[in-house]
């Protein structure tokens, strides 16, 4: 698999205990973690995958520490892994979701990992079981709004990417659905030119993505909603 890039558009909708929604354009990167992308010279600077931006050791490398997380796990991928994820850019990286396809030796998914990480610097690795058309459910677990606690469960549509990618998830409390979250784009060969192309329309983008969720949390703030308490989260790969 070459390397691919997803103009994207991301949709926030929060429907409790008030309404909000945003929008935003962004790109994403597809890549196997066998054959990442090395872009040459200066253009290093707009796309970079190190494993100090992932689960794991960062002095390994992200598919060893893929690999270690499922084998505690009991979970063999001995295929590929392709990851959904935004580069390191400008020497920043932030990640709010990388998405994991787990392949065996004959190609088919046998798990997938969705990695989220939060604006306090703290990440979570939900281990899925998706069915064939990529719907999984597991406990929410993590902090990740200021204003949700852990409580609640999703239920995620990550259907592999190919041309398209379609990607959402649902918070449910209560059986009732309280916030979506999607990820639409059209695949692109991360070529030269695309990634020139995709880097002047969103220049400095993980701190884009940062910023903008910070914003959005600001304006909620201010709209009266209450924080929830957070308490200090041990990523999930160091827990057996």
């Amino acid at each position: 698999m070459r390397a691919a890039l997803y103009p994207c558009v991301v949709r926030h909708t929060r429907t409790a205990p008030l309404r909000h929604a945003f929008v935003y354009r962004t790109y994403q990167w597809l890549v196997d973690l066998d054959d990442l992308p090395r872009l040459p010279g200066p253009l290093a600077w707009l796309g970079r995958f190190e494993a100090r931006d992932h689960l794991g050791d960062p002095n390994a490398t992200i598919r060893a520490n893929l690999d270690a997380f499922l084998a505690r796990r009991g979970v063999l991928a001995d295929g590929r892994v392709v990851m959904l994820t935004n580069a390191r850019a400008f020497g920043h990286a932030f990640n709010p979701l990388s998405v994991y396809w787990c392949h065996d030796r004959s190609d088919r998914v046998v798990a997938v990992v969705a990695e989220v990480h939060n604006t306090y610097g703290e990440r979570h690795c939900y281990l899925l079981t998706p069915d064939d058309d990529g719907h999984a459910e597991t406990t929410k677990a993590f902090y990740v709004s200021p204003f949700f606690g852990t409580g609640g469960r999703y239920r995620m549509r990550l259907p592999e990417p190919g041309d398209g990618l379609a990607l959402a998830i649902t918070l449910y409390r209560d059986r009732v659905p309280v916030f979506v979250a999607t990820l639409r784009g059209t695949r692109r060969a991360a070529t030269t030119r695309v990634v020139l192309a995709a880097a002047a329309r969103h220049p400095f983008v993980t701190l884009a993505v940062s910023a903008r969720i910070r914003l959005q949390g600001i304006r909620l703030y201010l709209r009266g909603l209450p924080v929830a308490a957070r308490t200090p989260h041990r990523p999930e790969e160091d827990t057996q």
